[in-house]
């Protein structure tokens, strides 16, 4: 027979046991999709998410919302949707100019395509501040685009659209590692 020593020792743990998971589950609940997503892709999930660090510096926090049958071999086919949570101040030239240079980096882009898509990017993309959420939706064919939740515009560049989502979720991305953060629920 347990002492009572025994008795009040195993209820103090179960208390603590049963406080650290009710602390879980209140730090992390189910994650909601940004209203944007909801949107464009009802019923849509979080596939995967994580950050970007660039030289030990927090860039953003990714993450990808789609349909639970997602699929990483049909991404060009599929609608889903990448948010960036910037968590430090970029101008949209830096944002364009950026994202065509990871493009480049994995595909050959004529100089007057590359032209043509680095305006169309700095007409589209918004400074951001630490905080800034940019959505962009992969509707399939191209990229439509929101800051903050409101739509800003988008590039109907099917091209365009692949190698932009690309530089999170093609195979020679320049990050794997994020890569495999954000396709961690995706289906083969």
């Amino acid at each position: 027979m347990p002492t009572r020593r025994t008795l009040l020792y195993r209820a103090a743990l179960g208390g603590l046991a049963s406080t650290s998971t009710f602390e879980t589950l209140a730090k992390d609940p189910l994650p909601t999709p940004p209203a944007e997503v909801i949107g464009a892709i009802p019923g849509a999930h979080l596939i995967g998410s994580g950050r970007l660090r660039y030289f030990g510096l927090s860039v953003y926090d990714a993450s990808l919302w789609a349909l639970p049958d997602f699929k990483v071999e049909q991404i060009s086919q599929q609608r889903f949707a990448l948010c960036l949570t910037y968590l430090r101040a970029f101008t949209a030239s830096d944002i364009a100019q950026r994202s065509l240079q990871e493009i480049r980096r994995m595909h050959q882009v004529a100089p007057d395509t590359a032209r043509v898509w680095l305006n169309e990017l700095q007409e589209v993309m918004p400074e951001v501040a630490a905080g800034d959420r940019i959505t962009a939706l992969h509707p399939p064919g191209g990229v439509v685009f929101w800051h903050q939740g409101r739509r800003i515009g988008g590039m109907s560049d099917t091209s365009f659209g692949n190698k932009f989502f690309g530089i999170w979720l093609d195979q020679s991305t320049s990050e794997p590692r994020l890569r495999s953060a954000l396709l961690a629920r995706a289906a083969p």
